[in-house]
């Protein structure tokens, strides 16, 4: 008779506890790695503010003249301007420094239809004999990137604010930017350290009265100081020629908050970061009284 047969019921039951235990190992020791490689990797997977908006959840249109569409909406005539900051790279584009951008992923991305262009940038870094270095880059737009510039710039002012380097970005933002529709052009140098992340993006550079700004970026870490103020976009890469982010959720939520008097409340009641923010062990900031 084979073993199969004649293995007793004891066995068999050590062998699936056996089983059993090697499956627990495997799942703790993964679990290990995703720890190890800390929260940036894990955004959008743990936490559901994140996700994409629902397209249900955003006005369809703009309500009738002289409605408001809810509490605190106002005519666009009465109020300021908004501002809209925008983070640039993984929200606006995607770079890639040509040296190690594989030929197939550009190639994907440029037969799938995303617009591109190569970019040379001054690097921080200097070569052998003190120069700085030059870096190429490929750079992918954000799908309907100009359209949305485009739209923004009909309701709002516009400031880039990245935390990259001015040698790098500013001839990027040349590049998309030729109609000039940033008012404002920030760089790394003005960001600022704080004890939980560095480059954090503090809004009260721009104003004092923050009841009119709002700051869209990949990383929420960069709004951690006005959280209420902050839209955490879905970060963007050569992988998602197909991304609808910018036009189908950004432009009309953007259009909405344009008609309050104050999108703090508003934002909080959408995103709830300064919730979010705790779970990483950084106190409520901005919580609207």
């Amino acid at each position: 008779m084979s073993a199969e047969l004649t293995q007793s019921p004891g066995t068999t039951t050590q062998l699936w506890r056996s089983f059993w235990d090697l499956l627990s190992f495997v799942f703790q020791f993964l679990l290990r790695i995703a720890t190890a490689l800390g929260p940036r990797h894990f955004l959008l997977s743990r936490f559901t503010s994140f996700r994409p908006l629902p397209l249900a959840e955003l006005p369809v249109q703009d309500p009738p003249a002289g409605v408001a569409a809810e509490e605190g909406v106002e005519s666009p005539e009465d109020l300021e301007r908004l501002t809209v900051v925008l983070d640039l790279d993984e929200t606006l584009v995607c770079a890639y420094e040509m040296a190690s951008l594989p030929a197939a992923t550009r190639d994907r991305a440029v037969e799938s239809g995303l617009e591109w262009f190569d970019l040379e940038c001054i690097s921080s870094e200097k070569d052998s004999e003190g120069k700085p270095k030059v870096n190429l880059v490929t750079v992918f737009e954000r799908p309907g990137l100009q359209e949305f510039l485009e739209q923004l710039h009909e309701f709002a002012d516009l400031v880039l604010f990245t935390a990259g380097l001015e040698g790098y970005a500013k001839p990027l933002v040349d590049t998309i930017d030729v109609e000039n529709r940033f008012s404002l052009r920030l760089y790394r140098p003005s960001t600022i350290s704080t004890e939980y992340r560095e480059h954090v993006k503090d809004l009260s550079c721009l104003s004092k009265d923050l009841s009119r700004i709002v700051i869209v970026d990949n990383n929420p870490f960069s709004f951690l100081l006005q959280p209420v103020n902050g839209i955490p976009c879905i970060p963007f890469t050569a992988g998602q020629p197909h991304d609808n982010q910018l036009l189908e959720v950004l432009v009309p939520l953007l259009k909405h908050l344009s008609m309050q008097r104050d999108v703090r409340p508003v934002l909080y009641e959408r995103f709830r970061m300064p919730e979010w923010f705790q779970k990483y062990g950084i106190p409520a900031l901005g919580l609207p009284s």
